[in-house]
């Protein structure tokens, strides 16, 4: 008999050599690296490469791997016209969806069966386009100018010269690398899984990744670091968070940033996120949001054996870094990208089509039509 399992719950779709999100025992691994052992001892740059090529590069290819990245960054000039002259009140992320898929107009990738000699320099580009586009239509929908692209800075510190118009200190680039670190791959999350699909069908890459990132619009997939700043400014102040967190509790609404639907112990990127909101928010001299975070956790872990997952402490990282809060879920984009891509490469290497079955649960078989002036 066929198993039916809601949103493919604990159903293996395929196999994958780029992450194992281990949610029984809180662990997620990239290519045979603990995370802990990646995040604060690696670059972005260097996790992109080990998705890429299964292993962490040596000195030579980082150098030569970042050089293809920051000369990869230019725009088609008609992707920044549509970024000067997108509404200004748009969803970031639906700017990034379309700024996404004019990349493909002038990149004729082919439709097909594709290797990864064809796939790696498409990868490389949408990588380093992605910021771009992100903090292009920020600055234009303020009416600032646009810096020109830059080829000295890796990806973190070029995101952030070209969001505020100059070179953020060492301490904010450290941050957003580790971020980015944390964000990069994790399974076959609903984003992955959906570009997935899309390629499987032999669609080519910017088609995969638009799929994604439509996907991880959602607020139940990226948009929930957005919902869990949204959370803490409606609650406003750390006395109010027990009244407020009982509210939620007893009408049964969901409290964004708490629980996972994999990992059953804390997800283990939260403790390195948090770490990083602790330093920040005490050099900013502004706690509350950390605390009011911390007595959320604590309430909702008591109460309802939930724990924290990395939207829950990114959000306050990301405010502690004056990132604005509609820009939370474009930088998980822009460092999911690197993911998004390796699981495409991937997928293509012994491509099989995704068709799973359904149940059937309609009426039961033999209606007979009745004439259209009978009915």
């Amino acid at each position: 008999m066929p198993v039916t399992s809601p949103g493919l719950k604990g159903i293996v779709a395929a196999t994958t050599r780029l992450s194992d999100v281990m949610g029984d025992e809180g662990i997620l691994i990239y290519a045979g690296y603990n995370i802990n052992e990646l995040a604060n001892k690696v670059s972005y740059e260097e996790v992109v490469y080990l998705l890429w090529h299964d292993e962490l590069p040596n000195k030579a290819q980082l150098e030569k791997f970042k050089a293809d990245l920051h000369a990869a960054r230019t725009l088609p000039p008609p992707v920044v016209e549509f970024l000067k002259n997108a509404p200004k009140d748009a969803n970031v992320m639906d700017i990034l969806r379309t700024g996404i898929s004019m990349l493909g107009l002038y990149d004729h990738a082919p439709i097909g069966p594709q290797s990864p000699e064809q796939l790696l320099p498409r990868a490389i580009s949408l990588t380093a386009k992605v910021g771009v586009i992100v903090a292009y239509f920020h600055r234009a929908r303020q009416g600032k100018s646009l810096p020109p692209i830059r080829t000295d800075l890796d990806e973190a510190a070029h995101f952030l010269y070209l969001l505020n118009g100059e070179e953020a200190g060492p301490e904010a680039v450290k941050t957003l690398d580790v971020a980015y670190v944390l964000h990069a791959d994790h399974g076959f999350n609903a984003s992955t899984f959906s570009a997935l699909v899309t390629v499987a069908t032999l669609s080519d890459i910017y088609s995969g990744v638009t799929t994604a990132i439509g996907s991880l619009k959602g607020p139940l997939h990226g948009g929930a670091n957005e919902g869990v700043i949204h959370m803490l400014q409606d609650i406003g102040s750390p006395e109010k968070v027990d009244a407020w967190v009982a509210d939620k509790l007893a009408k049964k609404e969901k409290i964004m940033g708490m629980g996972h639907p994999v990992y059953k112990v804390l997800d283990p990127r939260a403790p390195l996120l948090k770490a990083m909101a602790e330093k920040l928010t005490k050099e900013l001299g502004e706690t509350k949001w950390l605390e009011m975070s911390d007595r959320i956790a604590a309430i909702v872990k008591e109460q309802k054996k939930l724990n924290a997952n990395v939207d829950f402490y990114s959000a306050t990282v990301y405010y502690s870094l004056g990132i604005p809060t509609d820009l939370f879920t474009p930088i998980f984009a822009i460092a999911r990208m690197s993911g998004w891509t390796g699981h495409i490469i991937e997928q293509l290497k012994d491509n099989k089509i995704f068709r799973p079955s359904s149940e059937y649960v309609g009426f039961p078989v033999g209606k007979k039509v009745v004439p259209l002036d009978q009915r």
